[in-house]
């Protein structure tokens, strides 16, 4: 016999048991180590759904404290007194106008060149060729018969003649005041970049400054920013907004807009309508149409055409349309701060027989400012 194969036989037997015990063996002892297993996983587990609990209550904390807060209401400045407060800046404005009048009709030889030269300084200024012919005639009659030619005695002169030509007698009110318990409705037409939009924010802000409640109504769907912008201005002073999707029939936001207001008592309702160029006749036939769907619901106070101060010729060519329209009831006279062509107030009125009724003369969320002949005159005379 062969003692080596029989070894070999033996030694591969023995593995082969011995490896069989160990296969069987964890069989046995698995589970005990799988739940300690589990156990710690389990003992692990536990405090770490703990730490995500408590992770997610900071978290619910942290997004409780981080929540915006709801903007501060603001009260602005009452209207009373305001373009007393940036007569500075309009004297500023229109220091080349105020000068160069008083300058001229100063000299020494008021000859006709001289008066043709006064003529055409009202003319540059925006006054229109009509006015400043009689404003001319009737200096040089006053100068004859007075006789003098003191500083003050032509300060005088002027400051009489261009109050005529705005004609302070003219009613500048806004009408804002509720009837009975209906609101006072305003609407606000003009064409894009005027600062339309702007107009309405910050009359929302003259009003709630003199006590009254308002509601607005963002009727310019063509553009959803108009609507944020809107509501912009409206949150600062606690005034709501009445908004549509983008595209919505702008009178129908109107409409709605003044149902706002009858509901909550408002003292006034100030409706923002798109932009609209004056040569595009079917949006100018939506206007029209903005106006008689709001009337069936309550009466129109107010239309007040926004217009740019720096857009002479321009701006009245856009004024006569929408005055074909809408009957327009006053004026807004925006960026007056920005040129020295002031005498669009006297032209726009002479074309319209319309008021300016409220000027803006800056970008400050308080520069819109109701129209005093009187101080839009001074101011004009102290830049001198």
């Amino acid at each position: 016999m062969d003692y080596t194969i029989v070894a070999v036989v033996i030694f591969v037997v023995a593995v082969l048991v011995v490896g069989g015990a160990f296969l069987i063996r964890p069989r046995r002892s698995q589970a005990p180590d799988e739940d300690r297993e589990g156990g710690a996983a389990t003992a692990v587990a536990e405090p770490r759904e703990r730490e995500d609990e408590t992770a997610d209550a900071a978290a619910g904390t942290t997004a409780v404290q981080e929540a915006p807060a709801a903007p501060e209401v603001e009260t602005p400045p009452p209207s009373a007194g305001r373009l007393v407060r940036l007569r500075a800046r309009l004297a500023r404005s229109q220091n080349v106008f105020g000068q160069g009048l008083l300058s001229l009709l100063s000299s020494d030889q008021l000859d006709e060149d001289a008066w043709e030269e006064i003529e055409d300084t009202l003319v540059t200024a925006d006054v229109g060729v009509t006015a400043a012919a009689q404003i001319v005639e009737s200096l040089r009659t006053k100068v004859k018969v007075l006789g003098t030619r003191t500083s003050a005695d032509i300060r005088a002169l002027l400051r009489t003649e261009l109050l005529a030509q705005i004609n302070p007698e003219l009613d500048r009110v806004v009408h804002t005041e509720p009837r009975g318990e209906s609101p006072a409705v305003v609407l606000v037409v003009g064409v894009n970049g005027t600062g339309k939009t702007t107009s309405c924010g910050k009359l929302a802000r003259v009003l709630v400054g003199d006590g009254r409640s308002v509601v607005l109504g963002a009727a310019d769907t063509f553009r959803a920013a108009a609507a944020d912008q809107l509501e912009t201005w409206g949150g600062r002073v606690g005034a709501p907004v009445v908004r549509r999707d983008e595209g919505a029939d702008p009178a129908s936001v109107a409409f709605d807009a003044v149902s706002r207001g009858i509901e909550d008592a408002a003292d006034a309702v100030i409706v923002d309508t798109a932009g609209r160029l004056h040569t595009k006749t079917g949006l100018m036939d939506e206007l029209g149409k903005v106006k008689r769907v709001v009337e069936k619901r309550s009466q129109v106070d107010e239309v007040l055409l926004v217009l740019d101060a720096t857009t002479g010729q321009n701006g009245l060519r856009q004024a006569r349309v929408f005055a074909e329209v809408v009957n327009i009831t006053g004026i807004v006279l925006t960026k007056l701060d920005g040129t020295a062509k002031g005498g669009i107030v006297i032209q726009v009125q002479r074309e319209l027989g319309v008021p300016v009724k409220l000027v803006g003369l800056g970008e400050g969320p308080d520069d819109l400012a109701p129209f005093d002949p009187e101080g839009f005159v001074d101011a004009i005379l102290e830049a001198a």
